[in-house]
């Protein structure tokens, strides 16, 4: 199989773009962590990172207190 051509850097840009967003999930589900920690609720949560309450609890429900296992 022929080497791939890659001469703008296209895929590599791709790679950390993926790289990027892995990170920043793992931020967030750490500053949500923190957050329920210190007794902020869904809503105040939510507010902060520009979702709705209902797809930041989705998202990240099972996390911090409270937690059913």
């Amino acid at each position: 199989m022929a080497e791939e051509r890659d001469p703008d850097g296209v895929r590599a840009a791709l790679q950390e773009v993926r790289r990027q967003r892995a990170q920043i999930e793992r931020d967030e589900a750490a500053a949500v962590r923190r957050a329920r920690n210190d007794g902020l609720t869904w809503e105040q949560i939510a507010v902060d990172l520009g979702v709705t309450r209902q797809a930041v609890h989705k998202k990240h429900r099972g996390r911090g207190p409270g937690r059913r296992l």
